[in-house]
């Protein structure tokens, strides 16, 4: 057994270290807001961030996470930039079917939390990583710079 930081709370854990993160906060936290993709950490479906920085959850071992800080959809909001994000995604309807959001949400704080006034190149290069099916990529551009601004 081990113990996890997970959006400001710490759980002991049962899972093997080589479990992948992803399937630790679904499957023994409850935390179904981080949605499972491709697996292979190509689409950003899975994204939350481990001190701060956005990562693949898909793909990181738990094992490797040790008493580094955990953040996922579920606590976003309660930090600066994923306030600022909700509420512009909400501000200016960015979603369609929804299903890449949390994984786009997730980037989109870490890349303002790094850098405040991003232009359009560091928008592209820090979603980059993030697919959207329903190619809401212009929205998800206007959302960033909305909370940017706000």
């Amino acid at each position: 057994m081990s113990a996890i930081s997970v959006n400001g709370r710490t759980y002991e854990i049962n899972a093997a270290p080589d479990t992948p993160l992803l399937w630790v906060l679904r499957d023994e936290l409850g935390l179904t807001g981080t949605k499972f993709g491709c697996g292979v950490a190509q689409c950003g479906v899975c994204t939350v961030h481990v001190d701060g920085i956005a990562v693949r959850s898909c793909q990181i071992p738990v094992g490797t996470v040790g008493q580094r800080v955990i953040t996922t959809i579920e606590g976003i909001g309660e930090t600066s930039a994923g306030a600022r994000i909700q509420k512009a995604w909400l501000d200016l309807e960015v979603v369609q079917c929804g299903y890449c959001q949390p994984g786009q949400i997730m980037s989109a704080a870490a890349l303002l939390t790094a850098n405040p006034d991003p232009d359009d190149g560091a928008i592209d290069a820090a979603m980059s990583g993030n697919l959207c099916r329903c190619g809401t990529y212009v929205r998800i551009r206007q959302g960033i710079k909305h909370a940017a601004r706000s």
